[in-house]
C-alpha cells in the first residue's frame, strides 16, 4: 500500500523559511516523479514544484528563485525547502507520487503552512 506523509508545516513569519519532507512507502521512489501542490482557501490545486526520475525539475513561477525540490531516493523522501516565504505561500501542501505524468498518481494528506504578514 502506498503512503505518503507529509511534515514540516507550520506558521511563520514572512521573509521566514520552513522545510517540508514527504516521506514515502510501499513504491520505488527512483521510480517515480516526484512534485508538491499546494492549495489556497477557495483556489484550485496547484503544481509548486516536481522533480523527475533523472533530477530534472520545475517550479511553478511564483516560487522559483525561492523553493527548491530535492529527493533522496535511498531514504525515500522528497523535500521542499521554502525561503522568503511570502503570504500568499498560505495553503495546504500536497506531495504527490505519479509513475507516468498523465496519471494522478498517489496523494499525501497535506500539510498546512501558514505565513504571517
Amino acid at each position: 500500500q502506498v503512503q505518503l506523509v507529509e511534515s514540516g508545516g507550520g506558521l511563520v513569519q514572512a521573509g521566514g523559511s520552513l522545510r517540508l519532507s514527504c516521506a514515502a512507502s510501499g513504491l520505488t521512489l527512483s521510480l517515480e516523479i516526484m512534485a508538491w501542490y499546494r492549495q489556497a482557501p477557495g483556489k484550485h490545486r496547484e503544481l509548486v514544484a516536481r522533480i523527475s526520475r533523472d533530477g530534472n525539475i520545475e517550479y511553478a513561477d511564483s516560487v522559483k528563485d525561492r523553493f527548491i525540490i530535492s529527493r533522496d531516493n535511498t531514504k525515500d523522501t522528497v523535500d521542499l525547502q521554502m525561503n522568503r516565504l511570502k503570504p500568499e505561500d498560505t495553503a495546504v501542501y500536497y506531495c504527490n507520487s505519479r509513475h507516468f505524468p498523465n496519471m494522478d498518481g498517489y496523494w499525501g494528506r497535506g500539510t498546512q503552512v501558514t505565513v504571517s504578514s
